[in-house]
């Protein structure tokens, strides 16, 4: 059985790349196609990727190709209905905001697309790039958006089969593309803490918990700006552990504030990330509308606690009261004073390390990895 692994593109190392790794673990001689690979950018991450027969499209060759990834979306559906994968039985594609999902496969081929959300920039969700800034964005961004909204529909009736990453993305897809989905949640475990799930570490458990850590990409729709004000006005300890575009307004925000209590730490490696959950008191995060959430799995790995609000993923990796504590938004919107209101209730309660690891098992790699080959084995037969 031939087989070929479909991606959005390569630039950058997240949660959507974790799922492709463990795709590829699975089937280590498919070659991956991609729009767009940019080495250099991923040099950080270069051993994930290293001996992979990845082949992107021309994209790769233009100039700029990498500041320019946003607007070349449009053209996004038409490159992966021109990669040629005829020769295979099996194809899998990993699709988020670049429509990998829009290839075509031979006649009796089967096509899966883990779907890791419908793209948020086309149904109304944050995004980390405000198109909407300048009257002029704004139009064009309205215009391209109407046309790939009728676009992104037409091409997610062709896989055989929808995964979802979680049932919050099940449910948007219901809603935009009227087809039901299969819900496998995604792999999520650091590279330093593989016998976490198996073997809990008790000493750990001991180390001071003197602070509170927030973790993710410095973009918009984030809320971090609001865990900062929140953790100053409180006067709390807080680690701010990330790279991304605000990096510079919310190091402004700390010092014209003066909040002496909080640390900007930048992009750190899994490795440190790893030190910074297990020795943190809780990890506090603020997206509205999270699609799932890697997150909060990777703190409760480390045996830390999450405080979330209680809305997207959240709600399916979280345990209120157990894990951590889940705290309600005003209108749909995360304020600083529910975060504040969230941060005194998670003092209530006396959180276990192992109970936190328990909850994170459910998302093991080798649990993703069964779910995908019995999906495909039961699809491969009938």
């Amino acid at each position: 059985m031939k087989v070929a692994l479909v991606h959005d593109y390569l630039r950058e190392y997240g949660g959507a790349e974790r799922v492709l790794e463990a795709l590829h673990e699975i089937y280590p001689e498919a070659p991956v196609y991609v729009a767009y690979y940019n080495e250099d950018a991923l040099v950080t991450k270069g051993d994930a990727f290293r001996g992979w027969d990845i082949r992107s499209s021309w994209l790769k060759y233009l100039p700029f190709a990498n500041k320019l990834i946003s607007p070349f979306r449009i053209f996004a559906p038409f490159i992966f209905r021109n990669f040629d994968l005829s020769e295979y039985d099996l194809v899998i594609s990993s699709c988020n905001i670049y429509f990998s999902k829009a290839v075509k496969v031979k006649k009796g081929a089967l096509h899966l697309s883990y779907i890791h959300t419908p793209p948020r920039y086309l149904y109304g969700y944050a995004t980390s790039y405000n198109y909407k800034k300048h009257w002029w964005s704004r139009i064009g961004g309205e215009i391209a958006n109407h046309f790939l909204r009728i676009v992104d529909y037409e091409v997610s009736q062709r896989p055989d089969i929808l995964i979802a990453n979680s049932k919050n993305v099940a449910e948007r897809i219901r809603k935009f593309y009227r087809r039901d989905s299969v819900v496998i949640y995604p792999p999520v475990i650091l590279s330093e803490t593989k016998d976490i799930y198996s073997s809990p570490s008790p000493q750990n458990d001991k180390k001071k918990k003197s602070y509170f850590l927030t973790v993710g990409r410095l973009v918009r729709g984030k809320g971090i700006d609001l865990i900062i004000e929140a953790c100053g006005k409180l006067r709390l300890p807080l680690k701010v552990a990330g790279s991304g575009p605000e990096f510079e307004n919310f190091k402004f925000q700390i010092s014209n504030f003066k909040f002496k209590n909080i640390e900007l730490l930048g992009a750190v490696s899994d490795g440190e990330l790893v030190g910074l959950y297990t020795a943190a008191k809780a990890t506090i995060l603020a997206s509205e509308d999270e699609d799932f959430g890697i997150v909060p799995v990777e703190s409760m790995v480390a045996g830390t606690p999450v405080i979330a609000p209680r809305a997207g993923g959240y709600m399916e990796t979280i345990i209120d009261g157990k894990t951590g504590t889940l705290f309600e938004i005003d209108s749909g919107q995360v304020t600083v004073e529910s975060l504040i209101n969230g941060i005194k209730r998670f003092n209530e309660f006396n959180f276990k390390p192992e109970g936190c690891r328990k909850q994170a098992e459910k998302f093991s790699k080798e649990r993703f990895k069964k779910e995908v080959i019995e999906l495909i084995e039961a699809n491969l037969h009938t």
